[in-house]
């Protein structure tokens, strides 16, 4: 942030610079932690394990980033949540209905139509 100001009947320009930075904890990892989901993390939702600034995907362990994290394993990515509703039909497995692609995909909510969370479904 940059100001520049006056004084009322002065001859004295001031100015000031204001830098703000966020300040985040980051604790080593907690390796037999169980992720929470959704978690909140700088501004966002986040309802699987996410891949910022980091190697590999990761998780918190609060509802709330507190600096307590842990590297997703098989068993910590999302799940797909069923039922769950898209537009007017209730599914009961993976779709590709509206897939571009084909895929099969799934909600990680109940109501996609109001979250819009979703994942393609793995088949191993």
């Amino acid at each position: 942030m940059f100001l520049i100001g006056r004084c009322k009947n002065s001859k004295i320009n001031v100015s000031l610079t204001f830098y703000f930075s966020e300040t985040v904890t980051y604790f080593p990892e907690v390796k037999d932690g169980k992720c929470f989901f959704p978690f909140y993390y700088k501004n966002g939702v986040f309802y699987d394990c996410i891949k910022f600034k980091a190697k590999h995907k990761w998780c918190s362990l609060n509802e709330t980033y507190k600096g307590y994290w842990k590297y997703c394993s098989e068993e910590d990515f999302a799940k797909c949540v069923f039922p769950f509703w898209y537009r007017r039909m209730i599914y009961w497995e993976c779709t590709d209905d509206s897939d571009g692609f084909g895929k099969k995909w799934c909600s990680l909510t109940r109501n996609y139509n109001k979250e819009r969370v979703w994942k393609y479904c793995d088949f191993w």
